[in-house]
């Protein structure tokens, strides 16, 4: 950053995901979630770096290669994303029917397929996510923010990659179509063997899909559980994955009082501590490690 300053945008994060499972990556806005996704597609800004390794079944490590091969072989093809800001991710002078015939061609070897069978394909991968066909000729500024959306998931769902980032994928969604939207997903992840990494602030959305559920905060993971546990018994163990559901209206409506800090002055303690009941000073003083699950010294 700037006078040489380093943000730590994301620190120690270690995930697994298997095939056919879906892994919920829930936290508040800023904390590091869509940078964690950038990461393992190299979009991150050029000020940007990298340590450590993300590794696919077959060994590759996204982490190491570099631009000519991740725009060849990996994006779309072995890992496709939803992006957070899908209007941004959209060509404005071409329409959407445009984007999809074009990316059914390049990743599903259609390029000679005649021209009434690529616009078929199109149409029907934008059934898939949702979107109308009565809009499949309107240019992305024409589009509201959910349809925007869900042009952006039909895109992603096309090279059927076996790991899919789906970064706030129900943004702009009314409810009937979050589920139908996270419902296929979800049957992209199961149906055929392929791994699902969901980012997301709509809890009732992980709820309905994930099989796993790791927390994020500050830019660190402090809380990884089986859905199951996590929503149900015996319920989250660190008292801001705790917070998370009771700040639902379902639950108890409570809000969690203060604000994360910023991720370039990060306290030398946990970094929950200025907003939890329970700190004490060896909280204050002492950055608990991720240990059987959770990272919290009261947990």
């Amino acid at each position: 950053m700037r006078g040489g300053r380093y943000v730590a945008a994301v620190t120690d994060a270690t995930l697994a995901l298997a095939p056919g499972e879906c892994l919920a990556l829930v936290g508040e806005s800023g904390c590091g979630k869509s940078v964690l996704a950038s990461a393992l597609l190299g979009l991150l800004p050029g000020n940007a770096e990298t340590a450590g390794s993300a590794r696919l079944a077959d060994g590759t490590d996204l982490l190491a290669l570099d631009e000519r091969t991740l725009a060849r072989s990996i994006r779309g093809r072995r890992v496709a994303l939803v992006p957070q800001s899908p209007a941004a991710h959209l060509t404005p002078v071409r329409t959407i029917r445009s984007h999809l015939e074009e990316t059914v061609r390049e990743l599903t070897g259609a390029g000679r397929r005649p021209r009434a069978e690529l616009r078929e394909a199109a149409e029907a991968a934008a059934e898939r996510a949702a979107f109308p066909a009565t809009h499949l000729d309107r240019h992305p500024h024409e589009l509201s923010g959910g349809l925007a959306q869900r042009a952006a998931t039909a895109l992603a769902l096309i090279g059927d990659a076996p790991l899919l980032l789906a970064d706030e994928p129900t943004t702009g969604l009314d409810r009937d179509l979050v589920h139908r939207t996270v419902d296929e997903l979800r049957a992209h992840t199961r149906d055929a063997g392929r791994a699902l990494l969901m980012i997301t602030h709509d809890l009732a959305a992980a709820h309905r899909i994930a099989d796993t559920v790791a927390v994020m905060y500050a830019g660190r993971i402090v809380e990884t559980a089986p859905a199951e546990a996590f929503f149900g018994a015996p319920g989250p163990r660190h008292p801001y994955a705790r917070g998370l559901l009771e700040a639902l209206p379902e639950r108890a409506f409570t809000p969690i009082p203060g604000a994360p800090p910023e991720l370039g002055a990060l306290p030398p303690g946990c970094a929950f501590a200025a907003r939890c009941p329970r700190a004490d000073s060896r909280c204050r003083a002492e950055r608990p490690l991720l240990t059987e699950g959770v990272a919290c010294h009261h947990a």
